[in-house]
């Protein structure tokens, strides 16, 4: 248990150094933010690249492997919709956002710093992957459900046009379909800049983990306990469930594959989830989704390291 807590207690310590930070006024909101757009920017697609162009293409395009989290990740987020809406009598349009927060991970900026010390490199190939599942088809979809809801007036075929045009500009897309092309056609950087590219993404764990701290200072979870447990047991639970059924019925995934796919399911939801539920008036209740998600899954990411490394949940791997 010693050498689990090695490897996920360090994550979390980098998150509470970012919390503290802010709340002591060493770092401010916009400090974060700051940071952050460095880390998407720069940091993280540096090391999408890095993974993906030193690999033969057969190995980072794996099909299984997207389809495997594709359905884990639509049935985390049909189960959440209908108990938000039959159960806890949410509107259409808040049931989507609840399930938004049930099937899409932070796996960049927690996912991958616990993923590569368990798994090593191939946690950077399967987070290409899955975070094309993620912007290809579940924000997509989840974004046109909670749109077309709200009567908001914009058509299916804007919001794609709108959708399109985020991930074109988006430069952790844009790396991951560069390093692909690399793999498929064998081209290799210069030496220099292939090391230059290797010392950004050096960066992108630590500064990830301590913007994601800083983010999360000055939010509560006061008032909205049955709505918090719901998402927050929707994404910790039932999401890395789903995608572990999924990949074991899915053939064609390697063991580590399948260790990193659940791995990646049961991080907390991504970063901008208040931010995006603010469009939908929800963005009280998605920050402190957030917080508990985040606390949480502190017991969650060490339960599922331990069932792999001693439980032996996916037979195979080590």
């Amino acid at each position: 248990m010693l050498d689990i807590l090695a490897i996920t207690t360090p994550v979390f310590i980098l998150i509470g150094l970012g919390f503290g930070a802010v709340r002591l006024g060493l770092f401010s909101k916009p400090d974060m933010r700051v940071l952050g757009t460095f880390v998407i920017r720069f940091a993280l697609p540096a090391m999408l690249f890095q993974a993906l162009s030193q690999r033969p293409f057969r190995e980072v395009m794996n099909s299984g492997y997207l389809l495997a989290y594709a359905l884990g990740s639509l049935a985390a987020m049909a189960a959440t919709v209908l108990l938000a809406r039959w159960v806890f009598k949410r509107s259409f349009r808040d049931s989507v956002v609840f399930g938004m927060g049930a099937s899409l991970s932070n796996s960049a900026f927690i996912g991958l710093p616990v993923a590569l010390q368990v798994l090593g490199p191939i946690a950077t190939v399967a987070m290409a992957l899955t975070m094309l599942v993620e912007n290809l088809l579940m924000l997509p979809l989840v974004l046109i459900l909670a749109d077309s809801a709200g009567n908001r007036g914009a058509s299916i075929l804007r919001i794609l046009r709108d959708i399109a045009l985020n991930l074109l500009r988006n430069p952790m897309i844009i790396a991951i379909a560069i390093g692909f092309s690399f793999a498929l056609t064998g081209i290799r950087l210069p030496q220099p800049l292939f090391k230059a590219i290797d010392m950004l993404s050096l960066a992108s764990a630590a500064i990830a983990l301590f913007v994601i701290g800083g983010n999360l200072a000055g939010s509560t979870v006061k008032g909205m306990g049955r709505e918090v447990a719901l998402v927050t047991g929707g994404k910790l639970l039932l999401h890395p469930l789903a995608v572990l059924l999924a990949v074991f019925l899915v053939p064609g995934i390697s063991a580590e594959l399948q260790a990193a796919a659940v791995f990646f399911a049961c991080v907390p939801m991504f970063s901008i989830y208040a931010i995006l539920g603010q469009k939908y008036g929800l963005e009280g209740l998605c920050s402190a989704v957030l917080v508990m998600a985040t606390v949480v899954s502190f017991i969650t990411i060490s339960a599922f390291i331990w069932l792999v490394k001693v439980g032996g949940v996916i037979p195979g791997l080590g």
